[in-house]
């Protein structure tokens, strides 16, 4: 086979003459496998040169090929001397065990290693025997940074340019992760470690999260030989939807006060024992990933209690004393100054008693939710200690998969799932809730006045990729056999495609160049080896673009230019991508980008936003697509549906669908109809619900009598109930669901027919638009997770019984 160099292009070529403008190297683009035949003898030669091409065996292809079979004439095997027994690749000696910790949603301003006010001891003590890095940078959304983490690629070249969920047609967007970008699991797996992974992955196409997939970017198919969490961006830590493997469970039944955090450390720790125990010389591979501090915000009550009263001062006190705490410490420089908070964030003294009472109570159950989660990680680090091989550990803290989340709004949340379906709630509607928040009867958010001071010193956060504080997150390296830590803080520019890099290095490693036959784009990070025993050093990773929902950024030694196009509470950007202003900083000497350089560095921005425009066609950045909420519908979108343009779905006992394996009835009329055999006088339970609690639908019967509940984002629940009892003879009964007509999210009327017989009607004055829920299952015969209807009550015991469910179908009209 014959392999063609990687050439330069013309967008190399200009790329080149933009870098060298701006004084500096620049990586390259995948290299390219071109065959170009020149004339029949040249074709035969190619031939016989690919028969006699074998794979190499230097790690650079994946899998290392297995040494060929001897074939024998004898007949008897005691006449033979017996070869070898088959190999299984080893790990190279000395390759450290990895762990690597990435918690969600949370701010450069929040743990207390990095001068947060939140307590996070754990931490704490890894950062004060480790390396503190106050340059490391995200995506500023999450998806997208767990992609680039585990495969060392630009988010938009491995196609993930946002959450899985808003996924479109475009290269970028698509959300399926290229062959020729294979994960750093994958590549560990292949060299002998031994890979598992626990929490929130977030990284699979949401059209094949079901039986039918393909299961090709599920954890278990992209390189983890163990996987335990959920699929998905988010999950009730009370009641959560979680795979073991690709086999979806409900861990939370029959366990009183179960907290999903606690369970899969548990499951983390498990697995861990077990493998050291069987062989402890094996390095192995780990990614523990919580869902916390990601919303819904859930945490016991006894952890809130410790931070009552805390907050009260509010979120600009809070943002001077963080700021305080980190030039002490040293993670940000002396005179650094507060970037000002967004114009849409009140001053704190401006606000009513009963707004202060409220939002102070939604930043305790965070802090806590925090803490907490920060105590498990305590758990899992002392469970490595008891292994003995702690040591040869390298451990990489990520605080953040982006900087805190302010999609709470400038209220907060007591149902997340309002956010999404584009309704905006006044603190008076929250504050009767204020006792349920942190809760099981909660999903909550809070206000994104404490994501703004959760990115002290920046102005932006979450969805920001334009702004520190949107992408600038804590880091965490400790690794006792290669350097004794002394909580000393690193100032070299990073970026989480640097993770694998790191990782490969750190094992001795190479980057392969081929993994299942398929040749690979060659990563964009760098390793960060070099800065653990060289805090002098200048950067090897130089130059980054970022984008996020049209808000974009070059930085480029020491030099970032920026646009901020969409706010993360706004329902729209701020204008057209054409009319954007961009703005310049030297973050050399401007550490919270308070310094707009623009106007008197007119040149320098210009090459850089060229400089942005080249590496955006290089990683398939472009086109900008800066709609949010609306690419939730896969029809606006144009990503695959795995119904496609069926309008009818039929259904069967013991089927659990995620929604976007479900036909799609939102914002239309649509029909339920349930097939059974009553096999008593008084059949109860669940025909068909989607989702739960905190906004869904249900079909049930209650004491023979057909049901019919909506539940408006935990808000307003309407049930219509049928007049009378199913007969004995009735095995059929029909919900219509008839919709108001043009728009979203209006209401409709509910008619429940057995044959041509209305046996009940009523109205359902709102519905919910763009999503139900993020993890919550459409199930049949039961509901499982939270109920859509208390009356029937939460699984199990909501199942149906007194008759048989054959089938349900739905149709859509």
């Amino acid at each position: 086979m014959r392999l063609m160099a990687k050439h330069l292009g013309l967008r190399h070529l200009t790329l080149a003459l933009l870098i060298g403008l701006l004084g500096c190297g620049a990586r390259g683009d995948a290299a390219s496998t071109t065959v170009t035949p020149a004339d029949d003898d040249e074709a035969e030669a190619n031939s016989e040169e690919e028969a006699a091409w074998t794979p190499p065996t230097d790690r650079t292809y994946l899998p290392i090929p297995q040494s060929a079979r001897r074939s024998y004439t004898e007949l008897d095997a005691r006449d033979v001397d017996r070869p070898d027994p088959p190999q299984a690749v080893t790990a190279p000696e000395g390759a450290p065990n990895v762990i690597v910790i990435l918690i969600d949603d949370i701010g450069f301003g929040v743990p207390s290693s990095f001068g947060g006010a939140v307590d996070m001891p754990n931490l704490d003590r890894l950062a004060d025997s480790g390396l503190r890095f106050n340059h490391f940078h995200t995506t500023a959304l999450c998806s997208p940074t767990r992609v680039a983490l585990q495969t060392g690629r630009n988010h938009h070249a491995a196609n993930a340019g946002a959450i899985m969920e808003i996924a479109t047609a475009f290269p970028g967007n698509s959300a399926v992760r290229p062959d020729s970008i294979a994960t750093l699991p994958e590549i560990l797996r292949l060299n002998g470690y031994s890979t598992a992974a626990f929490g929130k992955y977030h990284e699979t196409p949401p059209w094949q999260v079901s039986v039918s997939g393909p299961l090709a970017q599920w954890p278990t198919r992209s390189g983890y030989e163990k996987f335990y969490g959920f699929i998905g961006g988010e999950t009730n830590q009370w009641h959560p939807a979680i795979y073991d493997g690709d086999t979806l469970i409900d861990p939370s039944v029959g366990h009183e006060g179960y907290h999903f955090t606690e369970d899969m450390t548990d499951q983390a720790i498990t697995w861990m024992r077990a493998q050291q125990s069987l062989t402890p010389d094996k390095p192995f591979f780990m990614y523990y990933a919580p869902g916390a501090v990601h919303a819904p915000h859930h945490v016991p009550a006894e952890w809130i209690e410790k931070y009552d009263g805390r907050f009260d001062a509010g979120w600009d006190v809070y943002r001077e004393q963080t700021l305080a705490r980190q030039i002490e410490l040293g993670i940000v420089p002396e005179g650094t100054e507060l970037a000002p908070k967004p114009d849409d964030i009140a001053d704190w003294d401006t606000l009513s008693a009963d707004e202060k009472r409220l939002f102070s109570r939604q930043m305790e159950i965070f802090a806590a939710f925090s803490e907490h989660t920060d105590h498990y990680i305590g758990e899992l680090l002392e469970a490595l200690e008891a292994t003995g091989n702690a040591d040869n550990t390298l451990v990489l803290a990520v605080i953040g998969d982006n900087g805190s989340s302010a999609e709470g709004g400038m209220v907060g949340l007591f149902n997340e799932m309002e956010y999404f379906n584009g309704v905006v709630p006044t603190a008076a509607d929250v504050l009767p809730h204020i006792d349920e928040l942190g809760g099981p009867d909660s999903y909550g958010h809070m206000a994104a006045g404490w994501a703004v001071a959760g990115a002290t010193p920046f102005t932006w956060t979450k969805q920001v990729a334009s702004d520190f504080g949107g992408t600038r997150n804590p880091l965490i390296v400790h690794w006792p056999t290669r350097f004794t830590g002394d909580g000393s803080v690193r100032t070299q520019f990073h970026h989480v495609t640097d993770i694998a890099p790191t990782v490969l290095a750190a094992a001795n490693l190479p980057e392969p160049t081929w993994v299942n036959g398929t040749r690979q784009r060659p990563m964009d990070g760098t390793s960060m080896l070099y800065a653990l025993t060289d805090a002098a050093a200048s950067t090897q990773h130089p130059t980054q673009y970022f984008e996020m929902f049209g808000n974009r950024a070059i930085y480029h030694e020491g030099w970032f230019a920026r646009v901020v196009h969409f706010y993360p509470w706004a329902p729209a950007p701020v204008g057209p991508l054409a009319d954007d202003t961009w703005e310049l900083y030297n973050t050399s000497n401007d550490f919270s980008l308070i310094n707009d350089l623009a106007s008197q560095e007119p040149e320098r921005l210009a090459a850089l936003q060229a400089l942005f425009q080249s590496e955006a066609v290089r990683n398939h950045v472009l086109p900008i697509d800066d709609r949010k909420i609306e690419r939730f519908d896969s029809a606006v979108a144009g990503r695959p549906d795995l119904i496609g343009t069926r309008t009818s779905l039929t259904v069967f006992p013991g089927m659990h669908l995620t929604e976007n394996s479900f036909i799609n009835i939102k914002n239309r009329s649509f029909t339920v109809t349930a097939h059974i055999a009553p096999s008593g006088p008084r059949p109860n339970g669940v025909l068909l619900a989607q989702a739960g609690q905190f906004g869904g639908w249900a079909t049930y019967l209650s004491r023979g009598v057909p049901v019919f509940t909506y539940n408006f984002l935990g808000t307003d629940l309407y049930r219509i109930r049928a007049r009378r009892a199913l007969r004995r003879t009735e095995t059929e009964v029909t919900f219509e669901f008839a919709y108001d007509g043009d728009g979203r999210g209006k209401g409709g009327t509910v008619r429940i027919k057995v044959g041509d017989e209305v046996i009940g009607e009523g109205r359902v004055e709102q519905t919910q638009p763009n999503i139900f829920s993020a993890d919550e299952t459409i199930d049949v015969g039961e509901d499982l997770g939270t109920p859509v209807d208390s009356a029937y009550g939460p699984a199990p015991g909501n199942e149906l019984q007194g008759a048989e469910l054959d089938r349900v179908t739905v149709e859509i009209h």
